[in-house]
This record gives C-alpha cells, structure tokens and sequence, in this order.
C-alpha cells in the first residue's frame, strides 16, 4: 500500500519534472513570437502614469516574454490527467491510489485554476499586442467576480458551506453570506496577483502559500487536495529554476490569475467544509500577499486625501528597488518572509484543528 505522503510527493515531483522539460519548448515559441510587452509602463491605480516604476524597469518589461505562467498550470493539468490515464489503464491498487482527481476534492480547485488561467491568458495575449494595452482592470475584476459568484454559490448550495471557522472558538454561522465572503477573499486575493514584478518573487512567495495549505489539507485528511497543492507547488518550483534573474519569462495574469483564484478555493476548502480554519488563517500565510495589496490601496488614500505618496512607489516592493535595494535583495527577503509566514499560519490551523 502506498501511504499518504508518497500519494501527496509524487504529484509534486511529477509537476516539477514535467514544468522542466517543457520550459525550453515553451520559451522556444515565446521569444520566436516576441511575446513580450512593446511598450515599457505601467498605469497606477488613480490613472496616472507610474513614473517611478517606468524608470526601474524600462529595460526589463521589454527584454522577456510573458505568460510563463503557462508552465504552472500546464504542469499541473499534465500531472493531474497523466496520473489519471496511468491509474486507469494500468490495473494495481498502487496505481489507482497515486490518482487525486476527484469530485469532492480537486474538480473546484482544479476548475478555478484552468478558467482563471484561461482568462489571464487571453489579456496577455492582448498585452503583447503592439497598440494594445491588454483587458481594462474592470473587465478583469467583473470577470473575477462572475466566477468567484459561481464559486461561491456552489459552497453554499451544493456543498452547505454556511459557517466561517474561528481559530480557538466555536464557528460563526453566515448562510448565504458565505458567497459574497467568497467573492471579497477572491478580489483580495487577485488584487495581490501584482507581487508578480520583479524576477523571481511572485514564484516563491505562492509556493510558500500552496505548501502550508497541502500541509494543513494533509492533517485534515483531505489527501487528494493535499497532492493537488503539492503538484502546484512542484509547476511552481520550475516556474522559479527558470525565473531566476535574469527571468527568461514573467507570470503574468495567466498564471496570477490561476493561481489567486485557486487559493480562494483552497482557503474555503479547509476551513469548515475540511474542519479547519482555512480562510481566517490566509491572512497569515498570505502575509505579504496582505502587503502588497494593503501598500496599494494606502498609497492612493494618501496621494487622494493627503496630496503626497506614502511610498515611493506602489506596491511595497516595488518601494525597496526604489530605495536602492538590488532586485535579489528584495526577492530573497520576500522568500524568507513567506516561509517564516507559512510556518506561523500552518500552526495556527493545525492547532486549532
């Protein structure tokens, strides 16, 4: 018998192996493409010209492709229905238990990983256009919100998610209220999709979130969405041996998009539908995800109420480049950070388990 850890382990490895072999081919058709921005810049969000950010990365927002995203979600699609087919038409119990696509588990989180991939996908498509400045910001949210609904709806009425579990304390029960709770966590969540800026950062910190949430899907029992964490982490894990600066590629929405629906999905998933306290701790694990995010909406109350930057530019990581710290500083830190994070978060949850 093949135990529990091996089943979450192997996915991982799978995805890991699978997003190395295919970034050569992938790179291959972007740089043929030129699949890359054509023009430097970037829109603040009060509309304004970000100044700053152009004269930080003049050079680099043209030198590298986007959608490197592809590679982890390709990873993680190719692990999922490769172990599928392998379980399915090679007899043995050993197989069959390495197979973690399952209805009750991974269809959701899968889903909100390929749809929003999709979606990303088609704005950097639209980005990379010489006279385009890919999907409008509103577009992007509407979209957000119309599949965090659909989401969130089905955790109210087909799954009966109606309570939000505390840490420590007894759950409090919202009903419906679940599906709008849903939708603001998916916002926040996406919002933070612009950690996404300098070579290297956004892979680290996301492997860091979806390693606590395999570990804590993984004392709740709940292997087969353990092995799907553990398989984003392994297209994650490539993503970075490659995004290393100089990167050969960037995210970009097309794998933002995925990923920060998909841990929307997974927070709600092992909170009381797995009986933890998945959402309440994301705060936690997410910490510099709650940074970024937070750092942008401060600096446009400040310029808006207080006529001045509280930053010198937004989001905060973008500020220490600013300050003269080297790109590696900025992103080695951010990497420790989000371990040190993870680790409290995943006490936290397995604690109150």
């Amino acid at each position: 018998m093949i135990s529990d850890l091996v089943r979450v382990l192997v996915p991982a490895a799978t995805a890991f192996t699978i997003g190395i072999l295919s970034t050569p081919i992938l790179t291959h058709y972007l740089y043929k493409y030129k699949a890359w921005k054509k023009h430097p810049g970037k829109t603040a969000l009060d509309g304004t010209q970000a100044s700053e950010f152009y004269r930080l990365h003049e050079e680099s927002e043209v030198r590298a492709p986007r959608m490197g995203g592809i590679v982890v979600w390709g990873s993680v699609v190719l692990t999922i229905i490769g172990i599928a087919i392998v379980a399915r038409f090679v007899p043995g119990a050993e197989t069959l238990q390495l197979d973690f696509l399952s209805r009750n588990q991974t269809w959701i989180p899968l889903a909100a990983l390929i749809i929003g991939a999709l979606a990303g996908l088609i704005d950097d498509l639209m980005v990379i256009r010489p006279e385009s400045g890919g999907m409008p910001l509103r577009l992007r949210l509407f979209i957000v919100v119309i599949l965090s609904s659909y989401v969130g709806w089905w955790f109210w009425s087909k799954l009966g998610v109606t309570a939000l579990n505390i840490p420590f304390g007894t759950p409090l029960e919202i009903g419906w209220l679940i599906v709008p709770l849903f939708i603001l966590v998916s916002l926040a969540v996406y919002a933070s999709g612009v950690i996404d800026g300098i070579d290297g950062l956004s892979g680290g910190v996301f492997a860091s979130v979806f390693a606590s949430y395999a570990i804590i899907a993984f004392a709740q029992n709940q292997i087969d969405l353990a092995s799907f964490c553990a398989s984003v982490v392994g297209g994650l894990l490539a993503f970075v041996w490659f995004n290393i600066p100089p990167a050969r590629f960037y995210m970009s929405d097309t794998g933002t998009m995925g990923l920060t629906l998909t841990i929307a999905v997974v927070a709600f998933m092992t909170d009381n539908l797995g009986g933890g306290v998945g959402i309440l701790v994301l705060p936690v694990i997410g910490a510099l995800l709650v940074a970024t995010v937070a750092s942008d909406i401060a600096q446009v109350v400040s310029k808006r109420f207080f006529g001045k930057k509280l930053f010198r530019i937004a989001p905060l990581h973008h500020h220490f480049e600013a300050i003269g710290w080297p790109g590696y500083k900025v992103v080695m830190r951010y990497w420790v950070l989000s371990v040190v994070f993870a680790f409290a978060g995943v006490i936290v949850a397995l604690v109150s388990i």
